[in-house]
């Protein structure tokens, strides 16, 4: 009998991945949320296994975990619900659409994500839980850090190196060689033409430096 995998998250994202798994042959046997059975994933007919306190009691080899936290603009509270779970000793799994073209000269860490019509080039490494979303396009060499998103629609050419926590906003552009740093912000179709430091936001055709990220609220990043 396959060991049962549950969806840590209960939005959008969760329902997304759910159906990346269906698609793969990996059902889905119940979902983690704090809103149970208000969360929209409940609508699927999921069993609700509980909150975060719930399964931290459990044994980290009577399941896996998929990470269901898409994160609109921050990539943090996936971030550190990943570090929590993991530090406990529990797996993540990877999930790969079948319609993604993806190299087989690549690295793919714990729990990364590659959604429907994805690409993936040659020598190219995608951190853990990391997201590769819905028709994103990642050219040869590029190096993607960990808990990153790559949003839909998004180009990234060949070579390009995105740092840890870094969210690359829907049909953005970077072109060869770029170097972003670490929790950045990338706004939706910016054209990014030269390296991005850490910690800023930054957005345009060509993309300026617009911000520093200063924390989190409950609905994203705050910027000074």
């Amino acid at each position: 009998m396959s060991i049962p995998i549950y969806v840590l998250g209960g939005g959008g994202h969760a329902l997304v991945v759910i159906d990346g798994l269906d698609a793969c042959g990996m059902e889905v046997s119940g979902f983690i949320d704090p809103l149970g059975l208000d969360a929209p994933v409940a609508k699927l007919g999921l069993p609700f296994i509980g909150n975060d306190d719930d399964i931290l009691g459990s044994s980290p080899d009577d399941f896996l975990l998929a990470m269901g936290i898409g994160g609109t603009r921050d990539t943090r509270l996936r971030h550190k619900c990943f570090e929590k779970f993991h530090a406990e000793g529990f797996r993540f799994v990877q999930v790969i659409h079948p319609s993604a073209t993806i190299s087989k000269q690549i690295e793919l860490q714990e729990g990364a994500q590659v959604m429907a019509g994805a690409v993936i080039q040659h020598g190219c490494v995608v951190g853990k839980n990391s997201i590769i979303n819905t028709r994103a396009s990642i050219d040869h060499g590029c190096h993607i850090g960990s808990h990153v998103h790559v949003a839909p629609g998004a180009v990234l050419s060949g070579d390009v190196s995105v740092g840890n926590g870094s969210y690359i906003g829907a049909g953005s552009i970077v072109i060869q060689g770029i170097k972003i740093g670490e929790n950045c912000l990338l706004g939706a179709g910016s054209v990014v033409l030269s390296d991005i430091p850490s910690g800023v936001c930054a957005w345009g055709a060509p993309a300026k430096i617009i911000k520093k990220i200063t924390s989190t609220t409950k609905r994203g990043i705050k910027i000074d």
